[in-house]
C-alpha cells in the first residue's frame, strides 16, 4: 500500500504553474525533494492541499495574489528615457539592481521598452496574478533518521 503524505514523509514532486489562462508560466520536471512539515517551505495552502495524498497523485492548488505572490505593486515600477538607461540594460529581461538610502537592494528586471521609454518592475513576475500550481507527487516514503536531522537537497522549492 502506497504511503499517505504527512509530517515528516519523505515526498519528491514535480510541479508547474499554470496562469489565468491556463497558460504554462512555470515548470520544474527536476523532482524537489523535501521533508513534509518540517522546514519544508511550502506556501500554506499547498501544504494543506498535499496533507493525505500518495505517491502518483496530481494536486492542484489555485492561489489568490494574497497566497501567491502578491499584489502587484505600482510603487515598484518605474520608466525613464532610453537615454538616461546604460546600454547593457538596454532589452527586455534585462535584471538591474537597485539600492535605497537603507543599503537594503531589490533587483527590478526591464518589462518594457517603447516610444523611446524603457520601465523596469520590481515586483515578482507573478504578483497580482492568480497562479495554480499542478503538483504531481512523484514520491513518498517514511524519512530516513539521516533526512529528519539533516534534510535532504533538493532543487528549488515551491515559494
Amino acid at each position: 500500500m502506497a504511503d499517505t503524505l504527512e509530517k515528516n514523509k519523505f515526498v519528491a514532486l514535480t510541479y508547474s504553474i499554470t496562469d489565468e489562462n491556463n497558460e504554462v508560466v512555470e515548470r520544474i520536471d527536476l523532482p524537489v525533494r523535501l521533508i513534509y512539515g518540517h522546514n519544508s517551505q511550502l506556501l500554506k495552502k499547498i501544504e494543506t492541499a498535499l496533507l493525505g495524498h500518495k505517491q502518483g497523485d496530481v494536486v492542484s492548488v489555485k492561489l489568490s495574489p494574497e497566497e501567491g505572490f502578491g499584489p502587484h505593486q505600482a510603487e515598484l515600477t518605474f520608466t525613464d528615457d532610453l537615454q538616461n538607461v546604460p546600454e547593457e540594460f538596454q532589452h527586455f529581461g534585462a535584471e538591474v539592481e537597485f539600492q535605497n538610502e537603507q543599503g537594503e537592494s531589490k533587483n527590478f528586471r526591464v518589462v518594457s521598452i517603447a516610444n523611446g521609454k524603457l520601465t523596469v518592475d520590481g515586483n515578482h513576475p507573478l504578483a497580482g496574478k492568480e497562479i495554480t500550481y499542478n503538483i504531481n507527487l512523484v514520491e513518498v516514503r517514511d524519512a530516513t533518521i539521516e533526512e529528519l536531522t539533516n534534510g535532504v537537497e533538493t532543487a528549488p522549492s515551491i515559494h
